[in-house]
């Protein structure tokens, strides 16, 4: 049995079953997010050239079309801040955001003031809540880490059918390398983009046939990017990205309000993160994110052990919101509880990244980017 250990540089620690030290005691992922922060432009400078030739080459892709770029909305800080910057610099975005049916209302909020401060376009795709409700049982019924699948793909898949509308070539994401480089494969579960696999665990535990469920396959990701040429760009690389600031910022100038925790503009994600992994599974996402935080400068090493010496969540309000979840999937509480209860599951479902395709690719360091 391996000994307990924390990163000596962030708050990393040997929950996650894969990290490594080296002779110092800092972790394997805080040498990742050196690496992918050095790969970026060194100085401001070069990040404003090259975010300037980006916006130029989006703007000249959308010439005579209605929109030049797509964004997704969720109403969390990234996607709003991406909203703010892509106006900033004079493009026409199309926001996208898809209801999966567990939006908190200060995410309604948050979307509906960013969208009438920043005159910008919304189209929100509502997922058949019989269809995602059955879908959700599934994947805790399947007993495995990853329960935001439904969720995760849906948007993807909503994101790309949008794209072809409107024939937009650029979608403008907010992923970062300062908040977002730290996320332990044994965590993070299985890939959310892997049609195979969610149409396997569904087969196995759903009851509900999945005919407006909106989905995308390898084939489609392929056509997206080799002949429809969609790119992907992730603009927040290239500014200084403070969280705090930041979060300071769109709370001043678009309306925002916070809602407590990264990704819980969703009540499931809320449910899945502060819950379900830690219960289950005994993964405290909080390290991540701290961790994220301490390597870009959003908080010390100090404050994020501080707020992780705080429990991942209270019971009273795990107990209200697991309440709430069980009554929104329409099963008892301790039948909730009991799923959350029942050991991991070791069933190896069938999955394209599984499949001699798949480990083909792994195996000659290809990738396709979704």
């Amino acid at each position: 049995m391996t000994a307990y250990r924390r990163c000596t540089r962030c708050v990393m620690d040997t929950t996650d079953p894969d990290i490594r030290f080296d002779e110092a005691g800092v972790c394997r992922w805080c040498h990742r997010h050196d690496r992918l922060m050095a790969s970026l432009p060194a100085t401001p400078e070069e990040r404003r050239a090259s975010l300037e030739h980006r916006v130029e080459r989006i703007r000249a892709d959308g010439r005579g079309r209605a929109y030049d770029c797509i964004i997704g909305l969720s109403g969390g800080v990234d996607s709003t801040y991406v909203a703010h910057l892509v106006r900033e610099h004079g493009l026409r975005p199309l926001a996208v955001h898809m209801d999966s049916g567990w939006n908190s209302e200060i995410a309604v909020s948050n979307i509906e003031a960013v969208v009438k401060v920043l005159g910008i376009d919304l189209f929100t795709f509502v997922v058949d809540w019989e269809e995602m409700r059955d879908l959700q049982l599934a994947f805790l019924r399947a007993s495995v880490v990853n329960c935001d699948i439904p969720q995760d793909h849906a948007f993807m898949a909503v994101l790309y059918r949008m794209a072809a509308k409107h024939g937009i070539r650029h979608v403008v994401s907010g992923h970062n390398y300062a908040t977002e480089s730290i996320l332990p494969l044994a965590w993070r579960g299985h890939s959310s983009k892997d049609l195979w696999y969610l149409k396997n665990v569904h087969r196995r535990h759903g009851t509900v046939p999945l005919r407006r469920y909106p989905t995308y396959s390898i084939a489609d990701v392929l056509y997206s990017r080799f002949v429809r040429r969609v790119q992907f760009f992730q603009i927040l690389n290239l500014v200084e990205y403070d969280k705090p600031r930041v979060k300071e910022f769109i709370a001043r100038e678009l309306g925002w309000r916070d809602y407590g925790g990264k990704h819980y503009e969703s009540m499931w994600t809320r449910f899945f993160q502060s819950y379900y992994l830690v219960r289950k599974f005994g993964f405290d996402k909080r390290l991540a994110h701290l961790s994220n935080l301490v390597l870009s400068g959003g908080c010390t090493r100090n404050q994020a052990l501080e707020e992780l010496r705080q429990p991942a969540y209270d019971p009273a309000e795990a107990a209200s919101l697991c309440e709430f979840v069980a009554s929104k999937l329409r099963i008892a509480p301790a039948e909730l509880a009991r799923l959350v209860g029942e050991a991991p599951s070791t069933h190896a479902f069938r999955s394209y990244e599984n499949s001699l395709a798949g480990r083909a690719r792994r195996a000659l360091g290809l990738s396709v980017r979704i």
